[in-house]
């Protein structure tokens, strides 16, 4: 699928990897509805990006009113959806027991899995909707990236719910792909290694540090423009399908 004139649906679209791949797009013909909570970077966002290629809307992934008034803006602005990019997460650590020996609050798990993989399908499964009535570009009406993680693969200590909300997000993979093939849409995922979104920027400066060692070559964080390139490929190339890729340098994390 061709990214010229398409519409794009971006969680977590303000900002870090989302905003990226949303200049990206703007920037090879492209309009994009940015799904974020942050009103400010999103206004900012569209400012930039300009307001006949660029929509923000007040979105909570989570909440499915909340997600059916971004579809419905998103609709009635660009009149389709095309694509599906899901960058909106939250990397809170949890362990299994707290430091006192204790077994962590619940609440603490799922509020990560709400987000992370809950908060996604609840996008996801909303834009399929209205990719379905799109007339077929040859055998496409529509792509979804979603974005996963390398804890998906060597979860950290600490990173309990993370990893296992992340491990979801590849789950989802197959079964998508399959189910939604008929219908013309791909399903794909990529796990990122370290990328300086502000998300990674809000870590301790000292696991940061840690972190910028990891990745064997190029031993270095990855660059945004890399993350959207990706994207880019995912939604170009007509037969990749229920896959992963994971873009990380080589990157196998260790521990701790």
């Amino acid at each position: 699928m061709e990214l010229q004139d398409k519409i794009t649906v971006i969680t977590g679209g303000a900002s870090g990897l989302g905003r990226a791949t949303a200049d990206y797009f703007v920037a090879r013909g492209a309009r994009v509805a940015i799904f974020d909570l942050n009103e400010e970077q999103g206004a900012r966002a569209v400012a930039e990006l300009g307001e006949d290629k660029a929509l923000f809307a007040t979105t909570d992934v989570t909440d499915e009113d909340s997600v059916a008034r971004a579809i419905a803006a998103t609709m009635d602005k660009f009149g389709a959806i095309h694509i599906n990019i899901n960058c909106a997460g939250v990397p809170a650590p949890c362990k299994v027991l707290d430091r006192e020996g204790r077994a962590t609050a619940l609440k603490k798990f799922a509020f990560v899995v709400n987000v992370n993989l809950l908060g996604l399908f609840n996008v996801m499964s909303k834009c399929a909707e209205k990719m379905a009535l799109n007339e077929p570009e040859g055998e496409e009406r529509g792509v979804i990236v979603n974005i996963s993680s390398g804890a998906a693969f060597e979860g950290q200590i600490g990173q309990c719910a993370y990893s296992a909300s992340k491990s979801g997000v590849l789950g989802l993979n197959m079964p998508a792909a399959r189910e939604l093939g008929d219908l013309g849409i791909r399903v794909n995922a990529i796990c990122p290694g370290l990328f300086l979104t502000p998300m990674a920027q809000s870590l301790d400066p000292k696991v940061l540090d840690v972190l910028k060692q990891i990745p064997e070559a190029p031993r270095r964080p990855g660059h945004m423009e890399e993350f959207a390139h990706c994207c880019t490929f995912l939604v170009e190339n007509s037969y990749m399908n229920g896959r992963t890729i994971r873009l990380d340098a080589a990157t196998v994390m260790p521990a701790k």
